[in-house]
């Protein structure tokens, strides 16, 4: 297994040049096959994992979560990148804690995004938000750590698509210390070709959770450094489990498994990715 320290390197590497993406898994199972498919980077997904552990995305507990990002770094030789939410904390010294927290559980970066999970506010103010970032950046830095940092803008999330207040806001993260820069939600070639320019020459982040029209290779073209799948494996994955789940409980049908994953190909992948682990 890499140490914490080579991993770090890797990661910081992956975003200095080119496109590369970076998956989602939400358990030791997701996170050894995507490593077995030859993905570069994982990272984490607070909706995957809240839904996997009983929660609604957003109110995790911050020592569950924690524990969960540690099991996923654990599990795989791949740097890995934590979604940590809005950082786990109402003012920058609580932010500046959690990501000191999560630097321990050995990540290769982590994001922290400007929500405040409150209806009435869906954002933190610009100023609250750089000041939050800065604590973040701050944290890393004390402990010597080579953690990429990304800052999040969800403007595109939180019913509030406006490109020019996303750019501000991810410009002011940028200036605050972020490494790479992210906006959730923007789909179309503008937006993206908009905000790779605005932030240039720090690497973007784009999401592609859902079906799309957009390749990889697209979006390379564009500029774009990294894509992430954010919660849309684990979503992908509930689906067929409603679908057949829903079918049994509500007809008695069993029509649902259609699709379902082959035993022979699970069972195959698993032995043979236990006799790898069992030589390293």
């Amino acid at each position: 297994m890499p140490s914490a320290a080579a991993k770090r390197a890797a990661f910081r590497a992956l975003h200095a040049a080119g496109c590369f993406v970076l998956p989602n898994p939400w358990d030791f199972g997701t996170t050894r096959y995507l490593q077995g498919l030859g993905f570069k980077a994982l990272a984490t997904t607070s909706a995957g994992a809240a839904n996997a552990l009983g929660f609604a995305d957003g109110e995790t507990p911050r020592d569950v979560m924690l524990a969960h990002i540690r099991a996923i770094v654990e599990a795989t030789d791949l740097p890995v990148n934590a979604d940590f939410e809005a950082g786990y904390g109402r003012d920058p010294a609580g932010v500046g804690e959690s990501v000191r927290l999560c630097g321990e559980t050995g990540v290769a970066g982590l994001s922290i995004e400007d929500s405040t999970h409150d209806k009435e506010k869906p954002l933190y103010e610009i100023e609250e938000a750089v000041a939050r970032m800065r604590a973040a950046r701050a944290a890393i830095d004390k402990v010597g750590r080579d953690v990429v940092l990304t800052g999040r803008a969800e403007c595109f999330l939180l019913a509030r698509p406006d490109l020019d207040e996303t750019i501000k806001r991810l410009r002011a993260y940028s200036d605050a210390g972020a490494d790479c820069l992210y906006a959730p939600g923007i789909r179309t070639r503008e937006q993206i070709e908009a905000v790779v320019k605005a932030v240039a020459p720090k690497p973007v982040n784009v999401l592609m959770g859902g079906p799309s029209d957009f390749t990889a290779e697209n979006l390379a073209a564009l500029g774009v450094r990294r894509i992430s799948t954010g919660s849309g494996l684990s979503r992908a994955a509930w689906g067929g489990f409603l679908r057949a789940a829903k079918g049994l409980a509500e007809a008695g049908r069993f029509d649902g498994f259609a699709g379902a994953a082959s035993p022979r190909e699970l069972n195959e992948f698993f032995r043979m990715d236990a006799a790898r682990r069992a030589k390293t």
